[in-house]
């Protein structure tokens, strides 16, 4: 994966699951995002080459973003969740870079669809939509904003309910 807003991404590797651990630890208020991308690791949803990382200058991650397998209704995508950054590199592009890196790499491999919860301030510069306009929902109640979806080759979404990986529980 090539540097992006000048800062350099790459696919996790198995080296990398401690500073992403501390990433997510930092990045969030709960313990609950690094579980689930602990537990994501070795679930069937997972999907090799899909987590990056952006590395500061002397090659310590300093953000994350991973893709896994869902579906909406009977069709295959990928959700966006978690995406990570430490708290002193917020706001200079880390965010931004991995996450552009890893929605290339799931072009790149031929993936289609791809929908996230998320801020819907944040979201719609990498092109998400809110999914409703889409006939994409969740089982659970989510505020309408939030839920977002990406066509990754221009392809109309398909309508339908989104089935996440056993790993993010009952939603």
């Amino acid at each position: 994966m090539p540097a992006t807003q000048g800062w350099p991404t790459r696919a996790e590797t198995a080296a990398d699951a401690a500073a992403v651990r501390r990433v997510l630890l930092s990045a969030f208020d709960t313990a609950e995002e690094a579980d689930l991308v602990d537990a994501l690791r070795q679930d069937p949803a997972w999907i090799d080459g899909l987590s990056a990382v952006a590395v500061d200058g002397e090659g310590a991650v300093a953000a994350h973003a991973l893709l896994t397998r869902c579906a909406i209704g009977d069709r295959p995508a990928v959700c966006l969740a978690p995406c990570s950054v430490l708290p002193e590199h917020q706001g200079t592009g880390a965010g931004t870079a991995v996450t552009r890196a890893v929605l290339e790499a799931a072009r790149r491999r031929g993936e289609r669809f791809v929908t996230v919860l998320g801020h819907p301030e944040y979201y719609p510069r990498f092109g998400f939509e809110r999914a409703s306009a889409h006939g994409v929902r969740m089982r659970a109640a989510v505020p309408d904003d939030a839920l977002m979806v990406l066509s990754l080759d221009g392809t109309a979404v398909p309508a339908g309910v989104i089935r996440y990986a056993a790993a993010f529980g009952d939603i």
